[in-house]
């Protein structure tokens, strides 16, 4: 009899929960599906306590000049490149500072690129195009945490003397973990279909940096409660949101707070100073840096509680 050859890494086990699910109905799927990914919400929450530290240390980076670059490949790279690209209209942020590397470059982002993931030099050419530096967070995202792409960028960003973390859903080895300040390790367990990592290990991905990244633009200052206050009016939706927020905030009609908008140069946090403080753009601006863009340390009132 031949033994069954087992994989190490986590990610590429079988779940023994669904090696029936070929046989299921489409509500069998679901229900199976929907099993595995309530799992996925606990192993997040065991690394909570590092999750707090790659917040700590993106928000210390971004107020030292310094940017955040998350690095990976396939499914890990998009995440990062969807993560980073989500940042300005939501909080403001200059494109420069969360970036998204994925190994083949943006062709990967739609389509698959063999090998890509392999490839060590282009690790270390792709964050010097970059100009990856000191004072700069590179977290590196590989679900099965052997990606060599990722090892590699995180040795490069670490010799360079760039803080490093990595994101991952099965125990990286030990070189990795070697390049890494912060290692996220949340075990997933086996996906759905055997290998397939942007099922519950995405899902994991997307909740952990959605925390690095909200959570560092919180600690700037880019929020008022839970109100997004430094949020780029670029669409109908958003400036919608901008009025709404100002009008909320400041007890004015609609109408008002567009006005108080436009004389803020569309900026909702400046606009909220300015009116409850009664003071003029420049000097709402002046506040608002003295305080280093806290909006809770220049306005002395909560915003209204949610009725």
């Amino acid at each position: 009899m031949t033994s069954r050859v087992v994989d190490p890494r986590v990610t590429e086990q079988r779940n023994p929960r669904t090696q029936q699910i070929d046989l299921a109905d489409p509500l069998g799927i679901v229900d199976l599906m929907h099993g595995e990914d309530r799992r996925v919400p606990d192993a997040v929450a065991t690394q909570r306590e590092r999750i707090a530290e790659a917040i700590s240390t993106a928000e210390t980076v971004f107020r030292g000049g310094g940017r955040l670059f998350y690095v990976g490949a396939g499914t890990s790279g998009r995440l990062g490149v969807l993560d980073a690209s989500e940042c300005p209209p939501t909080f403001g942020t200059p494109p420069e500072m969360v970036q998204g590397i994925i190994a083949g470059g943006p062709a990967a982002l739609t389509s698959a690129q063999e090998g890509a993931e392999d490839r060590l030099e282009a690790a270390r050419e792709d964050l010097d195009a970059r100009g990856v530096r000191a004072g700069d967070f590179v977290v590196g995202i590989a679900a099965s945490g052997t990606t060599p792409y990722v090892r590699m960028a995180l040795e490069h960003a670490k010799s360079l003397g760039a803080r490093t973390a990595i994101v991952a859903c099965s125990p990286p080895p030990a070189a990795t973990l070697a390049a890494a300040d912060i290692a996220i390790v949340a075990i997933t367990g086996p996906e759905v279909v055997t290998g397939s990592t942007r099922l519950k290990a995405g899902t994991a991905t997307k909740l952990i940096l959605n925390m690095i990244t909200t959570g560092a633009m919180i600690r700037l200052g880019k929020t008022f409660g839970n109100l997004m206050v430094d949020l780029r009016a670029t669409n109908d939706k958003l400036t919608d949101r901008s009025q709404r927020i100002v009008a909320e905030v400041c007890g004015l009609d609609r109408d008002t707070a567009r006005t108080l908008l436009a004389a803020a140069g569309g900026r909702v946090k400046l606009a909220i100073v300015m009116q409850i403080l009664g003071v003029s753009r420049d000097e709402a601006e002046r506040r608002l840096d003295a305080a280093g863009g806290v909006i809770r340390r220049v306005v002395p009132d909560a915003p209204p509680p949610v009725v």
